[in-house]
């Protein structure tokens, strides 16, 4: 699959400046938004979130710096500072803001995209989304989601084929509760109170075969109000 193209945000008071740079990163493959100042800046980002901020340092009102030690407050991408001021410490006063570079004006586009791609390839790659257990284990008892198989102290436990199914749903809802009326959906039922009746039957029995004491469930257990949990160790 395709990676998604980085998402910039470009704040800049001048207009001609923010087209130019629109047009320009949008040729080298990036998604743009632009904002106007601080305070539309503040708007876009309630509501977007970007992989990179290029931004002026001297606008009205509130300036670049402002709102990159605003922003460091709570988010931590990625900031591109603009200015017309060079000297050392002007970047030094940027860095220390929070910005991860600092491009004094004039400049040449092909300068701010490399700075751009260095910032990016410097970001760590995410975290691979946390991958759902293959196996549940329950004191004694495991359940293999894969395979569908119950054992107990190793040796195999027959499930029906509804209790197959109960198992599916409560492995891939792990520590959830489930209510009767969404169990009768997910096993095909028909609706109705008998129908729901029908699963408590089903649970009280997956619970012989899963629980140490049917009678007080550790990890098959009942939410009040709510519907049924599987919690495993």
């Amino acid at each position: 699959m395709t990676e998604p193209a980085p998402h910039l945000l470009i704040v800049d008071d001048d207009e001609r400046i923010r087209d130019l740079l629109r047009k320009f990163l949008i040729r080298q493959g990036f998604l743009v938004s632009v904002a106007r100042d601080a305070g539309h800046a503040r708007r876009v980002l309630a509501g977007l979130d970007f992989d990179l901020i290029v931004m002026d340092v001297m606008m009205p009102g509130e300036s670049g710096l402002d709102l990159t030690r605003v922003l460091r407050e709570t988010s931590s991408t990625p900031i591109l500072l603009l200015t017309a001021k060079g000297e050392t410490t002007d970047r030094i006063e940027g860095l220390e803001a929070g910005a991860d570079d600092y491009l004094p004006k004039p400049f040449e586009p092909r300068e701010l995209l490399l700075r751009i791609n260095a910032i990016l390839r410097r970001m760590p790659e995410p975290e691979p989304e946390e991958k759902q257990p293959k196996i549940v284990q329950m004191g004694p008892t495991r359940y293999d989601i894969e395979r569908g198989e119950l054992s107990r102290g190793g040796l195999p436990v027959k499930l029906t084929a509804t209790e197959v199914q109960l198992m599916r749903i409560f492995a891939e809802n792990l520590r959830q509760a489930i209510s009767r009326t969404r169990l009768v959906e997910e096993l095909g039922r028909d609706d109705g109170q008998a129908q729901e009746r029908a699963v408590d039957v089903q649970i009280t029995r997956l619970r012989r075969k899963i629980e140490s004491d049917p009678k007080q469930p550790r990890y098959l257990q009942t939410v009040r109000g709510e519907g049924y949990m599987l919690s495993p160790d």
